[in-house]
């Protein structure tokens, strides 16, 4: 079973960096903009009760920017740090269920095998893209992934005899269960969290900070230099953001060595 998107989701998204870059841009036109300005405006748009003013908007901008930044920074931590968790819990309870198969005996060891190729399959977090992209043909003589729906398909035919395996089916059955659950859970925590339209907002405001304090500012090398590090340190921090919020993929992905480390165990 695949789950598909179709429409304005299926389509293929900016990276983080592409993003940031964008926003970086953004940025320091708003730096150019706000310079140009201050030779064009007449003086009395710029003496010292303009300049006031200004500083108290820009202060009160600068202040919602830093709320609006951290809290989604924080967002964003949280959200890699639930889905890393699951994948860990994953990991815990394959190893529980190798661990109750092999009690179950030897009619079981079909099941592990079966346990064995899921866990490839999905050891390294590519997955989620397969399960979340259309049907596509399947290449020649590659042999088709299994779903832990199939799995559980293994353990519901297991022919208990007595009440030792009836526990054991059960506690099997009850396990395969949450990791499916945690499956589909992942797949729909899968797409982006944070809307575009939010994160325009947030770059006009950035940019717009970056505007107001160079109407005022003098112009040479030490200001552009100024200028340009605080617009790379906005645009790393939506990229860093952005990151968080696509946890697998990108440079912070999801490490996938609890799976590998119950590779381990599975092969034991």
């Amino acid at each position: 079973m695949r789950w598909s998107r179709t429409g304005a989701e299926g389509r293929e998204e900016l990276s983080a960096l592409a993003i940031s870059v964008i926003a970086f841009a953004v940025v320091v036109a708003g730096a150019w903009l706000g310079a140009i300005l201050s030779r064009k405006l007449p003086k009395h748009h710029l003496d010292a009760e303009s300049k006031d003013m200004v500083k108290v908007g820009i202060g009160f901008l600068a202040t919602l920017a830093a709320l609006v930044l951290g809290l989604l920074i924080a967002s964003a931590k949280s959200s890699f740090d639930t889905r890393s968790e699951e994948i860990q819990q994953s990991a815990a309870k394959i190893i529980l269920l190798d661990r109750n198969l092999r009690q179950y005996g030897p009619d079981g060891d079909v099941a592990r095998d079966v346990l064995r190729r899921v866990v490839t399959s999905r050891i390294n977090l590519i997955w989620m893209k397969d399960d979340l992209a259309p049907e596509r043909p399947k290449s020649p003589g590659k042999p088709p992934a299994i779903d832990i729906e199939e799995f559980q398909g293994f353990l519901r035919a297991l022919s208990p005899a007595d009440e030792p395996q009836r526990l054991l089916k059960a506690r099997l059955l009850q396990l395969s269960g949450d990791l499916a659950q945690t499956r589909w859970l992942l797949l729909e925590q899968s797409g982006d969290t944070i809307p575009m339209p939010f994160l325009v907002v947030l770059v006009v405001w950035l940019a717009a900070i970056l505007g107001s304090l160079n109407l005022f500012a003098p112009r040479n090398g030490t200001v552009a230099a100024v200028n340009l590090v605080c617009a790379l340190s906005f645009a790393s921090a939506i990229f860093l953001i952005l990151e968080l919020d696509r946890p697998f993929d990108g440079l912070l992905r999801i490490p996938d060595a609890p799976l590998r480390n119950a590779m381990i165990y599975l092969n034991q």
